[in-house]
Order: structure tokens, then sequence, then C-alpha cells
């Protein structure tokens, strides 16, 4: 673990967390849904965040651990680092970061994130700090617009996110995304979203099946840095990069046509 160990791990404002998820998060955006925020300081530093909040649709993803109440499970919605933290820096975060959850907010049950291997990296930090693999699927919602920026069409079907997305992309209220992406170019990301659940509680069952993390190799899904690469070479790097980790904006959800193998 190495000067790993020498992090302190704490709450922090969302203002704080915010900037720094802008600056240092692949995205460059943070999540609307995010409520709770840890700071990762080293050298009395802040390298890293790690925030926490909600699903955008909580009725389809409850049903993936058994008898989950409607406020026992978080979602790991951005997980920011700097290059300056030593190796394994981001396991032993969020390892610590999921005691400071038990230990204070008790009815929390369970860690639900994605892996963006669109645009980022296949999980390799989730696999690391003990997430169970739950399904891998092709994209179908997250699309490249002409301005570089990516956007998941599940927006046109959120008011939260409505006004304060939609307008800038040019999207018009009751048009169809078919019908929006064709008239602006936008073009359908290739590549594949994991999702990765870690449970708190050990006595939870997770009601979906466990996908062995070899999966990933039999259906092409790795990816490292925006690579294409295999499982087999993972050793080959240091799994601490911060660019294998994080999420879509907003996080597009894995519900339908999913590998369960």
């Amino acid at each position: 673990m190495g000067r790993a160990k020498e992090i302190i791990v704490k709450v922090i404002p969302s203002k704080i967390a915010n900037a720094f998820v802008r600056k240092h998060h692949y995205s460059g955006k943070v999540a609307a849904t995010s409520k709770l925020h840890f700071g990762c300081f080293f050298e009395n530093r802040l390298h890293g965040v790690i925030s926490y909040g909600s699903s955008i649709d909580k009725r389809k993803v409850l049903p993936l651990v058994e008898n989950t109440g409607w406020n026992e499970y978080l979602e790991l919605n951005r997980l920011a680092f700097d290059d300056y933290l030593p190796r394994n820096s981001e396991s032993r975060c969020l390892s610590i970061s999921f005691n400071l959850i038990k230990k204070n907010a008790p009815h929390i049950k369970w860690i639900l994130s994605y892996a963006d291997g669109c645009q980022c990296g296949d999980g390799t930090i989730y696999r690391a700090s003990g997430f169970n693999l739950t399904a891998i699927k092709k994209n179908t919602g997250m699309w490249l617009l002409k301005s570089g920026e990516v956007i998941a069409d599940i927006i046109t079907r959120q008011a939260w996110c409505r006004s304060s997305i939609t307008k800038r992309i040019g999207f018009t209220l009751g048009e169809s995304w078919k019908e929006y992406s064709e008239r602006v170019g936008a073009v359908k990301l290739k590549g594949y979203q994991l999702r990765y659940i870690y449970l708190i509680d050990k006595t939870c069952k997770i009601t979906v099946p466990i996908l062995p993390f070899s999966k990933i190799d039999e259906m092409n899904a790795g990816m490292y840095k925006g690579k294409k690469r295999l499982q087999a070479d993972a050793h080959k790097r240091d799994s601490g990069d911060q660019l294998d980790k994080g999420g879509a904006n907003p996080t597009h959800p894995l519900h339908l046509k999913v590998s369960n193998g």
C-alpha cells in the first residue's frame, strides 16, 4: 500500500468537489444528482474526489438487489483523481468512503456504479475495489455532437436536466431523439457500458447474474484511456490511472438488452 496509507478521506462541500471534478474528470462535467462528496487529501492537499448521489431512474435500479428500500443505496456518480497520488490510492479511498458510509449512514446497503467503455475505461478500479460486474451493454444512448460534447439521449426524458442541457444543445421539446440526432448530425458512440455493484451489507443478495471479469474480453468490451484493450494486458499498467474511472454525463442506465452470460 505504501504512502497511500497517508491519504485522509473526509466529506467536503459540493462547491469544492464540483470544481475539482470539472478540472480532473475525463468528462469535464459534474453529475447533477451527486449529493455526497468525499475529498481525498494527501500531504494536506486535495488530490481526489468521490461523489455519490441518486440514480436517474430508481424504479429500474432498486430490483438489482433484493428488498432494497427507496433510500438504501447510492450511485457512485464521479470518481476523479489527479496524477499526484501514489499507487493504489483510488481503491484505498473507495474503501474508506464505504466504511464512512457504513458508519454514518447505516441504512445504505450497497453502491451502484457504471464504467464508461465508450470514452474512458472498463472499470479497473471497481474490480480492484471489490465490486461485482453485473452487466455489459453495447452503447445505445451516448452520442457525440459536432461540438465535441458527449450527451446521453436519456436527457430528453428527464425533466431535471431539460432546462439546463436541452436548450444548450438545441434540442426542441416534442421532437424525438432520432429526429434531433439526424438534424444536428449527432453520432452514436461505439463501445460498451459496464454496470458494477458493491455490497456494503454483505447479507444482501444481488438479483441479477454476476459476470466473470473474463466476459469483458469475450465481448471485446475492454477499454483503457479511451482505447480498446484486453484484460490480459491489464497487468502491464498501473491500475490506479485516473482515466480508468468515472461515468457518462448523465450516466446512461443499463436496463435493456443486457448480456448476463
